[in-house]
């Protein structure tokens, strides 16, 4: 359900007939959110931030393509990796996984949601089952209409998909995330005029909120704090059951970069929702996220599409049933995994993608509104 507007220039994100909530007066007492709708966030890089940390010496692997439209016009983009047109390499990204707990005190719910602390029914926490996904986990098989792209990571699987006209016969070829290395937890202890906790709109149970701009603010300390993190790895930030809101909610997730391409820090954040059938359940949110930075990491990846000014491959879908997540069993657990588009979607030739499908699960049948 796309509700977002974005300027390359400006951070901002506008939403439409979203209504403003009222914190909760009393220890017990949780609000609504009336009009509340399932979304992702789109902010461009910070253009004036600050400079990345050993921005000369360490990059993000990346690459650049280009194709002309359906309107005729020159489209250029970059994406993580190699280039699948004259590649066969596997390029692995380092990651760091960042749990954030956030705290509501008695005059805005009184709860704590700690990503760290929640056990699932099966006994692992939230960080712990994230880890063991199809988004980092290479151990299921995705065969899409008859054809085996890969046992391997799911985003992977997507991407060698993406370019199957070239990957078909370059089976090396692979952009996986590394195995994540969790970092100190940190906590952020939510004023009553940022957010309060609310009943979820979409399912059951409480669900906390939090201001977007107040949560990226805190990212970018946090990404200086950690000296581990550099432009050439991946920063993953994990809250559980908290969605971000800008004027309206409620957001599940964004990625972008401290600075333009190609020395900016990219990083991403995301949601593990766990209530049966909710908007950015499990690690459907994580895939969404992932997905976009994989094909446009510093969101600047300009298309002549109504529904999208950036090639973010994961909006389109994010309407439709389900939320446009498909599930997988992996060692006991149903993952919840966003489909997303693939760059014929936003006019590049058809037979660039397996089976010239315009999404990963077909769930995709024309392409983008302007093309």
């Amino acid at each position: 359900m796309k509700a977002i507007c974005s300027s390359f220039l400006l951070l901002v994100v506008c939403f439409a007939t979203a209504g403003v909530p009222t914190a909760a007066s009393a220890q017990t007492k949780t609000t609504s959110w009336p009009d509340a709708k399932p979304l992702y966030a789109v902010r461009p890089p910070r253009l004036n931030g600050a400079a990345p940390r050993a921005a000369a010496a360490v990059q993000l692997t990346q690459w650049k393509g280009k194709f002309t439209d359906l309107t005729h016009q020159p489209i250029t983009f970059t994406m993580v990796g190699t280039n699948p047109t004259s590649t066969n390499v596997t390029t692995t990204i380092p990651v760091f996984i960042i749990p954030i707990k956030m705290v509501y005190g008695v005059s805005n719910g009184n709860l704590t949601f700690d990503p760290v602390a929640k056990k699932l029914a099966s006994g692992k926490t939230i960080i712990q089952n994230t880890l063991a996904s199809p988004v980092f986990n290479p151990s299921l098989n995705f065969t899409q209409g008859g054809v085996n792209l890969g046992t391997t990571q799911y985003i992977d699987a997507y991407q060698r998909g993406n370019f199957w006209s070239t990957v078909k016969s370059r089976p090396k070829y692979h952009v996986l995330l590394g195995t994540p290395t969790v970092l100190a937890e940190q906590s952020i202890t939510v004023a009553k005029a940022q957010g309060t906790v609310i009943t979820n709109p979409f399912g059951a149970g409480k669900v906390g909120t939090y201001d977007i701009n107040a949560f990226d603010a805190k990212l970018q300390a946090y990404m200086t704090k950690f000296t581990q993190i550099n432009p050439g790895a991946l920063p993953i930030f994990v809250t559980y059951d908290v969605y971000l809101t800008q004027g309206g909610c409620c957001i599940g997730g964004y990625h972008s970069a401290n600075a333009s391409e190609p020395a900016g820090q990219t990083y991403a954040t995301f949601t593990y929702v766990d209530h049966a059938g909710s908007f950015s359940e499990d690690v459907s949110a994580l895939s969404h996220e992932i997905g976009e930075w994989m094909d446009d990491p510093f969101v600047d990846n300009a298309v002549n599409c109504t529904d999208n000014n950036v090639m973010e491959n994961g909006d389109p879908l994010e309407g439709n049933v389900n939320y446009g997540t498909f599930s997988y069993t992996l060692n006991g657990f149903t993952y919840n995994l966003q489909s997303l588009v693939f760059i014929p979607y936003f006019g590049d030739a058809r037979a660039t993608s397996v089976h010239s499908w315009l999404s990963f699960q077909n769930d995709q049948h024309t392409v983008c509104p302007g093309q």
